[in-house]
């Protein structure tokens, strides 16, 4: 069973702050991240919102934050109401001069194995990549 975690890391032509609040700042999180209806970025606060893919079912995300490193690191677990398994995602940030690196691991999928394709490894590559190249750069780095 494949127990590498998903790395995915980006750096972005955005100071350390911006990346930080981007992660953090609930509205901030909501114009380019899923529509959490709460979020504090405090170690056990507890936030859920439905997502899956476009033409297919939609699952209930239960997520708790575990760390928060302020202006650097912050991570949740990651759960589907009704389905086992539980996993963890880590944001990290790294100051690159007036740059900033994000790594975003996601750990324990091969808890998720049994609950079908809609759980694969391989979606949550794609997912994740979107997040972090598209959603997350576009947001940070609009065209002007």
């Amino acid at each position: 069973m494949d127990t590498k975690p998903v790395i995915v890391e980006r750096v972005y032509n955005a100071p350390i702050e911006k990346v930080w609040n981007a992660l953090t700042d609930h509205d901030q999180l909501k114009k380019w991240y899923f529509q959490i209806k709460e979020f504090k970025p405090e170690i056990g606060f507890k936030f859920d919102f439905s997502g899956g893919p476009e033409d297919g079912p939609q699952f209930l995300h239960l997520c708790e934050i575990t760390q928060v490193v302020d202006g650097k690191k912050i991570a949740y677990t990651w759960k589907y109401d009704g389905y086992p398994g539980n996993t963890e995602v880590i944001w990290e940030l790294f100051e690159e001069g007036d740059q900033t690196r994000l790594k975003l691991s996601h750990t324990g999928l091969e808890s998720f194995a049994e609950n079908g394709k809609d759980f694969s490894k391989e979606n949550f590559v794609g997912g994740w990549n979107y997040f972090v190249n598209d959603a997350l750069k576009n947001f940070l780095e609009p065209e002007t």
